[in-house]
């Protein structure tokens, strides 16, 4: 792929992943029997919070999400889509989860890629890409009293961080930059999904008293 296209590769993620956030933040308010307002402002907020949090760390100010309308567009967009839709959307297997998988491993890459144009080191870029793509998933579940997915054992933020990895580590060696970015979408989500079909959890701390902890043997 052509190094000119890789701005617009980056947008397109960019907004496919915003548009994923709206939808996650939506159903999440939906769910809960918000109003119409509510499940707006939850879809925005989740859309674009991530994002907004790595623009200010890396200084790109005021932050892509205030500065061009379409973020707006594509998260309202989503939310109105959700509310007035919800009955048909919400039958599909774990929408939720779906929508967060894809906002999730969209929203790491592009983060990850951002922070490495502004002159951050690869290692840092990662840290920054997991954080934008796991603050939108956390500021909908503390706005809609859930426990966040990254404070439990599940492959959350573990996911995006391999995400962001494998587009630093692209870098790094001076791969593709397009090449890197699908991979590390496609990792990020596919982890996320194993988490959520196949159980794969990450190893929490036992108690003393707890079956088969060193204490008990």
């Amino acid at each position: 792929m052509s190094t000119a296209l890789l701005p617009d590769l980056v947008k397109l993620l960019d907004w496919v992943g915003t548009l994923a956030f709206a939808f996650s933040g939506g159903l999440m308010g939906a769910r809960k029997e918000f109003d119409l307002f509510g499940v707006l402002f939850l879809s925005f907020v989740v859309a674009v919070g991530g994002g907004m949090v790595r623009d200010v760390l890396i200084g790109a100010v005021p932050p892509v999400a205030i500065t061009e309308i379409h973020y707006f567009l594509i998260a309202i967009g989503g939310g109105l889509i959700t509310f007035y839709w919800y009955p048909r959307v919400v039958s599909l297997e774990r929408p939720i989860v779906l929508c967060d998988a894809v906002g999730l491993g969209l929203f790491a890459v592009v983060g990850t890629q951002k922070a490495i144009e502004y002159g951050i080191h690869p290692l840092m870029a990662a840290l920054l890409g997991m954080m934008t793509g796991i603050g939108g998933g956390m500021t909908r579940d503390v706005l809609a009293g859930e426990p966040p997915f990254v404070l439990r054992s599940e492959f959350y933020a573990v996911a995006a961080l391999a995400g962001g990895a494998i587009v630093s580590a692209g870098y790094a060696i001076g791969a593709a930059c397009a090449y890197s970015l699908l991979l590390g979408a496609g990792a990020c989500i596919f982890l996320r999904l194993m988490a959520i079909y196949r159980g794969w959890r990450v190893p929490v701390a036992r108690h003393r008293n707890d079956p088969g902890s060193p204490g008990d043997r």
